[in-house]
């Protein structure tokens, strides 16, 4: 199954991929007048379709089927996670984040932070990346950041959750219930302030711990995604 991201497509019977995605199509996908394709536009629509002209430059499909709400499902899945020192695992985060299932990430400037922004640009493209690997049709929302303090007082979800390493916390599944929607807090290197875990217990949120091992700030991300992701398999 091949998926092109076309965020500008429209219902209607053809459409022609970027000069970009034309020759992704053609010269390495090597697909020819005939093959079927996919496209999305990125918001949960998946255009069934087929090649009409394979141009290098200007390749051109004919949409037969249209799937909304496609992959939908009952649950939202909200990450604020500190971004990371080395941007590339940040990336990372956000590449396996996307491939298992996200709606919304937004990047927290906490007290122990050592990165305050990230590449927006950059950081899109791997997601968009991940999302056609992953065969999706809804790319995550990426916001932009913002800090700690802020966020926690504005939040909102059915579950909100602080996850940081204390052992005496309860565990992340055991606190979760299956389609629950929920809003993690991820912290940066050095985790959370002990001001930072008063101010989001006050705002709502429940401590929780990802297991008995120290987690860099990236994969701590990842296991709590999929954890999410497996309760509600």
């Amino acid at each position: 199954m091949h998926l092109f991201y076309t965020p500008d497509i429209r219902s209607g019977d053809s459409y022609t991929l970027s000069e970009e995605e034309s020759k992704h199509c053609s010269r390495v996908l090597r697909l020819k007048k005939g093959d079927t394709v996919y496209l999305t536009d990125g918001k949960g629509m998946l255009f069934e379709s087929v090649v009409d002209s394979d141009s290098l430059k200007k390749t051109t499909v004919r949409v037969t089927r249209i799937c909304t709400d496609w992959g939908a499902r009952s649950y939202s899945l909200h990450m604020a996670i500190a971004p990371t020192k080395s941007i590339d695992r940040f990336g990372w985060f956000l590449e396996k984040a996307t491939e298992i299932g996200i709606d919304q990430v937004t990047p927290i400037i906490c007290e122990h932070s050592e990165r305050k922004s990230i590449p927006v640009e950059r950081m899109n493209r791997i997601m968009i990346a991940a999302l056609k690997q992953s065969i999706k049709a809804t790319l995550p929302v990426l916001n932009a950041p913002v800090p700690f303090h802020s966020f926690v007082t504005k939040s909102g979800s059915d579950k909100k959750f602080i996850a940081h390493y204390d052992l005496r916390n309860g565990h992340l599944r055991d606190n979760y219930s299956r389609g629950e929607s929920v809003l993690i807090l991820i912290g940066p290197e050095g985790d959370f302030s002990q001001p930072e875990i008063r101010q989001a217990c006050d705002a709502g949120f429940v401590q929780v711990n990802l297991g008995s091992a120290r987690l860099r700030t990236e994969t701590a991300g990842v296991v709590a995604c999929s954890m999410i992701n497996v309760s509600n398999e």
